[in-house]
């Protein structure tokens, strides 16, 4: 074998490869939330979070989950989801202001007493508005992780000269309680799947609560030194300039309703030092 190639026969053409069609990824809507700058929506969350602590009354903070978030949700086709993730986180911690405010803010309207202690209509008018700003700030923080993809969102703040360590950080503690989420939701149908009864009356459930938080804090623990190990294989402490694959686009329309929406949150926070703290 002399290791050359024999000759073609003629008339010979090569067999070729049968084609798989390439499956290309759906086309983001040019007129939808999805496709605007991830800063455009981040300032627009913030904007939602400073209306909401800085506005005095409960309907106005309201208004603006109704009037904001409500149709951005809808605009980018996540209302439904939107509004169970809302209802699911705000329940509990309504439910506990209702009641203890209720009970512990002094007031000279008592609506009802319960042997020594007083339930009064001031205190209910805090916890709805506390509970009202709560709803606007985790909704914010939900409609933002819905419509902007984590590594766009971090491929922005980046390219406004953001550390890749804080721009990670920020990242990560958006995505906390999703992750969270999907986690308990897979330990808890392992443990199902193991025999474990987790529904019924309340001692079944808190039976079943010490073996989901073992493995869940354990898990968490092992994925923090896992993500550890794969940001320093991709090089992620390393310095220098870096290009990315995820490719932005902006627009001096949306630049100019970035700086808007800033100016209008200093706006809110000034009138509401000078103005409705005195109230």
């Amino acid at each position: 074998m002399t290791g050359e190639v024999p000759p073609r026969p003629a008339g010979h053409t090569p067999a070729r490869l049968p084609h798989s069609p390439v499956t290309q990824p759906p086309a983001i809507p040019l007129h939808s939330p999805q496709s605007l700058h991830p800063l455009t929506m981040l300032t627009v969350s913030l904007m939602a979070v400073v209306a909401g602590a800085s506005l005095p009354i409960t309907p106005w903070v309201l208004a603006v989950f109704v009037g904001l978030l409500v149709p951005l949700a809808a605009w980018g086709r996540r209302l439904g989801a939107f509004l169970r993730a809302c209802a699911k986180f705000i329940w509990p911690f309504a439910l506990s202001l209702v009641i203890i405010q209720g009970f512990f803010t002094p007031g000279s309207n008592v609506l009802f007493r319960l042997g020594p202690f007083s339930y009064t209509l001031e205190g209910l008018q805090v916890a709805l508005l506390f509970s009202s700003r709560l709803l606007v700030g985790l909704g914010a923080a939900t409609l933002l992780m819905m419509i902007i993809r984590p590594d766009a969102l971090m491929r922005a703040l980046v390219e406004r000269g953001l550390p890749n360590q804080i721009a990670y950080i920020i990242i990560t503690a958006l995505q906390i309680v999703p992750t969270f989420q999907a986690r308990g939701r897979a330990i808890l149908d392992a443990q199902r799947a193991r025999g474990l009864e987790t529904e019924g009356a309340l001692p079944v459930r808190l039976r079943a609560f010490a073996p989901l938080v073992g493995p869940l804090i354990l898990s968490s623990l092992m994925q923090i030194e896992e993500r550890a190990i794969a940001l320093e294989a991709r090089a992620f402490s390393r310095p220098g300039k870096r290009t990315s694959f995820v490719a932005l686009r902006d627009s001096r329309l949306q630049s100019l309703l970035r700086w808007a929406m800033m100016l209008g949150a200093v706006a809110l926070i000034v009138a509401r030092i000078l103005l409705w703290s005195r109230r």
